[in-house]
């Protein structure tokens, strides 16, 4: 490959670094090319999945100012840029690796931390945002109607109150004037 070849990779992948919420570090070793195309397809259209030269990977990452995958770029690498939930792609490339063993995933980048194997896996075992969100308003409805109940408890408890002694007046005037005649 030509000089001016290898600055245009490095740009390239330096700009899918810059780019991307998340990057995911894979080994592809065994994996034919019906195979990889599956997973391109698993991962949908916010990740581009791209096979990918170590040491131009590294030099893209460096000069994207990430730090995450030095020395971790060994043997047949691969790495999925996720412009979307990264959440999503963790997921994708979980089952996808369940039934394809050959896919090994390495780790991962996310908001400027490296995320190991086991990361990754966390990471994939989240629920989507969807459902994180209907969770947190499902909570915030459920202590909404608290407050409501506890403001409206003083109100029913002083009205209660009320209709006590008035029935108790009742009782003492009904009472009263059968006495007087």
């Amino acid at each position: 490959m030509a000089t001016s070849e290898k600055n245009a990779v490095v740009a390239e992948l330096a700009e899918l670094f810059r780019s991307s919420t998340a990057a995911v570090l894979t080994e592809y070793r065994g994996l034919t090319v019906a195979e990889l195309k599956q997973l391109r397809r698993a991962l949908g259209e916010n990740a581009t999945y791209a096979v990918v030269k170590n040491t131009l990977t590294e030099i893209a990452a460096d000069q994207a100012g990430v730090d995450a995958f030095k020395g971790k770029m060994s043997g047949p690498s691969a790495i999925a840029f996720v412009s979307g939930d990264p959440v999503d792609a963790a997921k994708a490339m979980r089952d996808f690796a369940k039934s394809h063993e050959a896919l090994v995933v390495k780790g991962g980048y996310m908001e400027g931390q490296f995320l190991d194997e086991a990361g990754m896996k966390k990471l994939a075992d989240l629920e989507s945002r969807e459902v994180l969100l209907s969770k947190l308003a499902g909570a915030m409805k459920g202590n909404l109607t608290k407050a409501a109940y506890m403001f409206q408890a003083p109100l029913s408890q002083a009205v209660r109150t009320v209709d006590a002694l008035r029935a108790k007046v009742e009782e003492q005037g009904g009472a009263a004037a059968p006495a007087a005649e």
